[in-house]
């Protein structure tokens, strides 16, 4: 687990890891990115703005 952001699992509140906005739960317009092994919860607004940099980390078989 990420010492710097621990993400919280199940109905837990979710803390996105670029800004720490905190939402009850995972809203649907939040991203998850597993980095490392370790996933990571985006809020709308920092996927939005880096979502150039979340796609190129796709495997490309999503291409």
């Amino acid at each position: 687990m990420d010492q710097q952001n621990p993400q919280p699992t199940g109905a837990e509140n979710r803390v996105c890891s670029r800004c720490g906005t905190v939402a009850e739960g995972t809203p649907p317009t939040w991203t998850c990115s597993v980095e490392n092994g370790t996933r990571h919860y985006y809020c709308e607004s920092c996927a939005r703005e880096n979502i150039r940099a979340i796609e190129g980390r796709l495997d490309s078989d999503w291409w």
